[in-house]
């Protein structure tokens, strides 16, 4: 019985639903475009489509309802969270998908655009993340039954509604000093998911949703034994590659990655935050399967003497403008990374002479930098690199960037570098707070006729 996708099905990230959340409040987060298990198809009987609501006058189908549904579904069975039962479930993808409308109405009455060089780069950006190129993406994609043209649709709303929320939302937030200092009094020798963070690796032995005793109780006897052999020391990454239906779990060796506590689900943060680093937890059983779980890093955020890695970079900022577009910076800052790596040009000369922002006098130097300084797109872009290399264009809410990694070190942060991520950490919060209160005062001055139920 062969459980792995036979194909890479791909969504973002941005999409991930978080069903605790009001509907208003999912999907904020501007997050990298990532890879997840091919959305399960919708195999029930697919009657004629009808409007479900209107929204401005736009309507919503009950086929896009139920298109999202199915991608919900398979995320939620992967995370090891209950469906919830389908009436409501409806009811609250519906409710997300108003909410999307409305805001993407606003930015197009608002002027924000994502042109297609932007497009593109999105593209590229979920190839990288898959460790593939554009040409096998497409490829995977008419795989999987998604068409082209829909999925660069989906990237362009997911670029414009992020664009929409930072430009409405960060002048929303302040953190003050003492809003920091109690942050980091709150943390200390808390057991709040919120204040440990943790990066885990995952292996998953999926059961089939119409599995039986017998075959649930043949796959528990798999996953135990891969357990077995993780505890005895076995590579996790190579068990992973070999045996894991999770997406991914070939390449990344089944690494999550590292995130506050409460960012995982319950079950995992239950089963492993009495572990050690290096410690393997007893069997999880979620919708998904059984997951064979391994601490990989674990430490209280912002407690004194927290080593990180660092990375120390420099950059080339472009501002698009009515006499530079965004295509155009893009074009530039490619031929700028084509000149430099031909050896006919000096990156940090063409810094002093191009770029638009304050570092640009020292040659685009920013220094050296601990994890979450920078937004999330260049920060991904920098993580991606080896030191002396060149990352291609990105675009992020201050411009377009071309980004050098220079080196990267591990740092035991001092008391300032602690208040700086205590700083980001606050704000992010703020901002989530900031976005449920905004998103809520779009979808209520937005007309919304509600027309058939989904089904």
């Amino acid at each position: 019985m062969n459980l792995r996708p036979s194909a890479l099905g791909l969504v973002f990230a941005a999409q991930a639903l978080v069903l605790a959340l009001p509907a208003a409040a999912q999907g904020f987060r501007p997050l990298p475009f990532t890879a997840a298990r091919p959305a399960a198809r919708d195999t029930g009987p697919r009657q004629a489509d009808y409007i479900v609501a209107v929204v401005n006058s736009e309507p919503i189908t009950n086929n896009e309802v139920r298109d999202r549904m199915a991608r919900f579904e398979q995320q939620l069975a992967q995370q090891g969270q209950p469906v919830p039962p389908r009436a409501e479930f409806a009811r609250q993808v519906l409710e997300r998908l108003i909410s999307e409308r409305a805001q993407l109405q606003l930015a197009r009455e608002n002027g924000i655009k994502a042109e297609e060089a932007a497009v593109d780069l999105a593209e590229q950006n979920v190839a990288r993340q898959n460790r593939i190129d554009v040409p096998e993406l497409r490829k995977r994609l008419a795989a999987d039954g998604i068409p082209l043209a829909q999925f660069r649709a989906d990237l362009r709303e997911q670029l414009l509604l992020t664009r929409l929320r930072e430009r409405e939302l960060e002048s929303r937030v302040r953190v003050s000093d003492l809003e920091i200092d109690e942050f980091l009094r709150n943390q200390k020798n808390s057991n709040d998911p919120a204040s440990m963070e943790i990066n885990l690796a995952h292996i998953l032995i999926a059961v089939p949703e119409n599995a039986n005793e017998q075959q649930a109780a043949q796959l528990r006897a798999r996953a135990q034994r891969v357990l077995e052999r993780a505890r005895a020391g076995e590579d996790f990454a190579k068990l992973a590659a070999e045996f894991s239906d999770a997406p991914g779990a070939a390449t990344n060796g089944g690494i999550v990655g590292l995130r506050t506590g409460d960012r995982y689900p319950p079950l995992f943060f239950e089963a492993v935050q009495a572990l050690p680093e290096g410690g393997v937890a007893e069997l999880v059983r979620s919708g998904a399967g059984f997951h064979v779980i391994k601490m990989v890093e674990k430490h209280q955020g912002g407690v004194a003497g927290m080593r990180v890695v660092q990375s120390h970079a420099r950059h080339i900022l472009l501002r698009p403008s009515a006499q530079l577009s965004e295509t155009a910076a893009l074009a530039r800052l490619a031929d700028f990374k084509k000149r430099i790596e031909a050896g006919q040009a000096d990156f940090a000369q063409l810094a002093r002479e191009s770029s638009q922002d304050a570092s640009a006098p020292n040659g685009g130097d920013l220094g050296w930098a601990s994890p979450g300084l920078f937004v999330p797109e260049f920060e991904d872009a920098m993580n991606s690199l080896a030191p002396g290399k060149i990352a291609d264009p990105i675009v992020s809410r201050f411009g377009v960037h071309l980004i050098q990694l220079l080196e990267r070190r591990q740092s035991t942060l001092t008391q300032r570098e602690q208040r700086e991520i205590a700083r980001n950490m606050v704000k992010e919060k703020k901002l989530d707070e900031a976005y449920v209160q905004w998103a809520q005062e779009v979808r209520g001055r937005a007309y919304v006729e509600f027309r058939q139920p989904p089904q």
